[in-house]
């Protein structure tokens, strides 16, 4: 009998489940920014919008043009391949002073639709990426080259919103 009332139970908590899910999943967003969707409930202070995949950068003191050259090179072109295939919306560099030792002076954003345009991507950009920077080997090399002029201090994948 406690059985027959638990599976009941746990139907029931299911069917309720799917309910709610359904009523209360995402929204297109009228009028929003590429990508942009409601979060469900009108009580959420914001938008979501495009997704931006940030990387913080170091360069050692003196090397900061020799890293952009780097990038207007190698990076660049990738980037607006990528622009006119629309895989990336845009992409950005920043310049800037460190605050400290330990901080980044360049920032590298990268701007996708949303989230849903990370899956796949590697088969999309594989093609671009071996074209710009040459099989595993050489993308090896470039890297340890690099460590010379740059550190990578971290990277992250932010969601741009809108305030409502």
């Amino acid at each position: 009998m406690n059985t027959k009332i638990f599976l009941i139970a746990a139907a029931a908590f299911g069917i309720a489940g799917l309910c709610f899910a359904q009523t209360s999943g995402p929204k297109t967003s009228p009028g929003g920014s590429p990508g942009a969707t409601n979060v469900g409930t009108d009580n959420v202070p914001f938008t979501e919008g495009t997704v931006w995949e940030i990387t913080m950068v170091k360069t050692k003191p003196g090397m900061d043009d020799d890293y952009l050259r780097s990038l207007n090179q190698t990076l660049k072109p990738i980037y607006e391949e990528e622009k006119s295939k629309k895989i990336i919306l845009d992409y950005k560099i920043l310049l800037g002073d460190s605050s400290s030792l330990h901080d980044y002076n360049i920032l590298i954003m990268v701007q996708y639709p949303n989230m849903a345009a990370f899956d796949g991507l590697r088969a999309k950009t594989e093609p671009i990426v071996s074209k710009g920077f040459g099989g595993e080997d050489q993308r090896r090399q470039m890297a340890v080259k690099r460590l010379d002029i740059r550190e990578i201090l971290g990277a992250k994948t932010m969601r741009e919103i809108t305030l409502k």
